[in-house]
């Protein structure tokens, strides 16, 4: 009974933090509109353009190794050998 418990309460939890944290974006976009507008229209030689593409790739590849890696770390960013997982 008690892990129902907590499962109802983590998942409120999460509930919550996932609406707030997209309240925020939506809020923090509505904000910046404006100032997105200006600096597209004083973009000349097009590099916003250039940097909102690296960056989209940069996310893509860090999104696939992540996926192909498939392992599962007992203490994730914690772990004192994390930057040594390319030598197993």
């Amino acid at each position: 009974m008690q892990t129902l418990a907590v499962d109802i309460a983590s998942t409120f939890v999460d509930d919550a933090t996932a609406l707030v944290t997209g309240l925020g974006r939506a809020l923090l976009r509505f904000a910046m509109a404006p100032i997105d507008r200006i600096a597209n229209a004083c973009d000349i030689a097009g590099v916003l353009t250039e940097r909102r593409a690296t960056f989209r790739m940069w996310r893509a590849s860090r999104a696939r190794t992540r996926h192909e890696g498939g392992r599962f770390s007992l203490l994730g960013r914690f772990s004192p050998f994390r930057r040594l997982a390319h030598l197993t």
